[in-house]
């Protein structure tokens, strides 16, 4: 692999590399790929590399990736929705703890569990996948010191409900039909989340209430889901913010508009929850060609942080149905009540990850094709580098890795990444997705 990458620097991308210490040390000269290219690979870095990265012959950031460490591989060949969606967390023992989907990636699958776990006691080194309960821990760590995270429950069947009349129905390629959320039954207003008392050694699942007169929900393929997705920070004042998918509302002319992005504040430890700002879908179409065909989703998958200076930084994806589309990025300076027009920044990218690190880095982890880690140096994630890519893929040619991906600091200037590798080769040749989990570390130039 590392004659590969070789190869690839040498006759493709113009790049140098040297032997260090066992990693290939390769120096990038930045290309400047954003959303205005086609779907190009960046950085090789499938393996263990010392990447130079430099910005107009500047040498402004350090990054070394170590070899992925295989968390688990599939012991047969499976459809989609299993082996991926992986995460990764620490447990209040302070275990590793990597998980992944193993169910079917449909409405029909929402809170019936269905995943698969290993545990690491040596910093993600090595891996042991284990059965039973999965250790506490994860969430979002409170004040108090109680953890809280969303939580989806199962979907109810159309046929057992009370319902309203629908206030529309889109003919895209979700089949949608929509309700308004304060004229539907109680289980299906509110939200769902999971709380684990300080001390405790259990989740407990609460029903809390939504003000947001204006939000809409959807039922699908005869299934009613309760869908709140998306990320949870504690603000300065101690207060909760999240920024949610999807976001759909009642429009100025009485129509459901476009997802957006939704934000509340909860001032009660996650009981009550009201609007604090929306993002709403604006495509950039001389970037986004195919930004005024979303009939359903527009915005989706968010990934929101609140950043040390203070700034609410917002990245979104837009894929449905129209092949790799671009994110974008938005970001706030009123504590998330109004947005900046989001930007259309990379060419591709599903479900972004979000973490800034002690040293000031904001790293960026999204995939698809492939899977990609992108840095900024900002403070603000304006400005990104060219993406670093974990797995080899051609475009066009099928899907390497479902893309989604975890994030998890360990040091100041350091994180692990979890995905999955839908090409991994088992100790009997055969090809079968694998879950892995790589340590990076990253040290800008000062």
């Amino acid at each position: 692999m590392k004659r590969l990458i070789i190869l690839i620097c040498i006759f493709s991308l113009g790049c140098n590399i040297l032997s260090h210490r066992g990693f290939t040390t390769l120096q990038w000269n930045e290309k400047g790929l954003d959303a205005s290219n086609s779907v190009t690979p960046g950085i090789p870095a499938y393996n263990g590399v010392v990447v130079d990265y430099l910005r107009q012959d500047k040498h402004i950031l350090k990054v070394k990736l170590y070899d992925p460490v295989v968390v688990s591989v599939a012991s047969k060949p499976e459809k989609w929705g299993y082996f991926q969606f992986p995460t990764i967390y620490r447990s209040v023992d302070n275990t590793l703890v990597a998980t992944w989907n193993m169910a079917a990636d449909a409405v029909e699958s929402y809170g019936h569990g269905g995943r698969g776990y290993a545990v690491s006691k040596d910093g993600g080194k090595s891996w042991t996948p284990t059965e039973g309960d999965i250790p506490i821990g994860g969430g979002l760590i409170l004040p108090d010191g109680d953890r809280i995270k969303i939580f989806t429950p199962s979907a109810l069947k159309v046929d057992s409900l009370h319902l309203p009349s629908p206030i529309s129905k889109e003919v895209g390629r979700r089949k949608f039909t929509f309700y308004r959320i304060n004229q539907l039954p109680a289980s299906l207003q509110g939200v769902y989340i999971q709380r684990l008392p300080k001390g405790e050694t259990k989740w407990i699942s609460e029903h809390a209430t939504l003000n947001d007169s204006m939000a809409v929900r959807y039922s699908e393929s005869g299934l009613f889901p309760v869908v709140w997705w998306g990320d949870m920070q504690v603000a300065p004042d101690r207060s909760i913010i999240t920024g949610i998918y999807p976001g759909f509302k009642m429009g100025d002319y009485n129509e459901v508009t476009p997802s957006g992005v939704f934000f509340y504040r909860s001032t009660d430890d996650g009981h009550t929850w009201n609007v604090q700002g929306r993002i709403p879908y604006t495509p950039d179409l001389s970037v986004d060609s195919n930004g005024n065909k979303r009939i359903n989703l527009g915005y989706t998958e968010p990934a929101f942080i609140i950043l040390s200076n203070g700034i609410f930084l917002c990245v979104m994806r837009t894929t449905d149905g129209f092949g790799n589309s671009p994110m974008y990025l938005s970001y706030s300076k009123d504590e998330g009540v109004s947005w900046s027009v989001p930007k259309p920044f990379t060419s591709n990218g599903v479900l972004p990850r979000l973490l800034q690190l002690g040293n000031g880095v904001i790293v960026l982890s999204s995939g698809r094709p492939g899977v990609q880690l992108r840095f900024s140096l900002d403070g603000k994630g304006d400005e990104w580098t060219d993406p670093f890519e974990m797995l080899p893929y051609k475009e066009g040619e099928g899907a390497v890795s479902c893309g989604y991906t975890g994030l998890l600091a360990t040091g100041k200037n350091s994180f692990l990444i979890i995905y999955s590798d839908f090409e991994y080769q088992n100790k009997k040749g055969a090809i079968r997705k694998a879950i892995k989990v790589r340590e990076v570390e990253v040290t800008p130039n000062q």
